[in-house]
């Protein structure tokens, strides 16, 4: 399962916030195939689709889409912030 580290939950929570208050609401990650790589694209949502799969990590909700819950099952979703621009990265989870 996708696991965050303790900056990605941060980001995500603020995030969330950012867009009003709302226990159910959660970053969505949906995969695209584009090319030989996938893509994963993030926004917010109110709630989880039918199908995705919930990540809850310290109250930071993420929501992957079946393809992105696949995808992403061995890998560690880390954040930073730069002049207020937010960068995700997605790596291999240490030990898997």
């Amino acid at each position: 399962m996708l696991a965050l580290t303790d900056r990605a939950v941060e980001v995500v929570k603020e995030i969330v916030a950012s867009d009003g208050p709302a226990e159910s609401s959660g970053l969505r990650m949906v995969a695209d195939k584009i090319g030989p790589e996938p893509h994963i694209q993030i926004t917010i949502a109110a709630l989880p689709g039918e199908d995705d799969e919930v990540v809850e990590t310290e109250g930071a909700r993420v929501f992957l889409e079946p393809t992105a819950a696949t995808l992403l099952e061995d890998k560690l979703l880390d954040a930073t912030v730069e002049q207020n621009t937010v960068s995700f990265t997605i790596v291999d989870q240490p030990g898997l």
